[in-house]
């Protein structure tokens, strides 16, 4: 079984800074693209930043020059920097990975962390 488990997020002031970080463990293959993912109240959930295992990194024009992805394939972790925060930013931050189980190596599932609040304060 796979799971992505995350951890960091919290209150933070306008300007201020906060790093998410997001582990995956079970029974993995091959660990693929992985990413961050956030939902505000009444809007649909959009990407923030990917990283593929190579290490080429997209961000949305929202959190460009701000906010850094950043992958450890070793440790299979996938970390979210957020530099200069902004109350839009406010949302439940979702991890994200392309993984292929060793149950099933053909097969590429799309799986997702259980949240982490990021509250920005003005």
């Amino acid at each position: 079984q796979v799971q992505l488990v995350e951890s960091g997020g919290g209150l933070v002031q306008t300007g201020g800074s906060l790093r998410l970080s997001c582990a995956a463990s079970g029974s993995i293959f091959s660990l693929n693209t992985m990413g961050w993912y956030r939902q505000a109240p009444g809007k649909e959930r959009e990407l923030v930043a990917s990283i593929t295992s190579g290490g080429s990194t997209n961000y949305s024009d929202s959190v460009k020059g701000r906010f850094t992805v950043s992958r450890d394939n070793a440790k299979k972790m996938v970390s979210l920097q957020m530099n200069s925060l902004k109350t839009e930013d406010t949302a439940v931050y979702y991890c994200n990975a392309r993984i292929r189980p060793i149950a099933a190596p053909r097969y590429e599932g799309n799986y997702w962390g259980q949240g982490t609040q990021v509250a920005v304060s003005s």
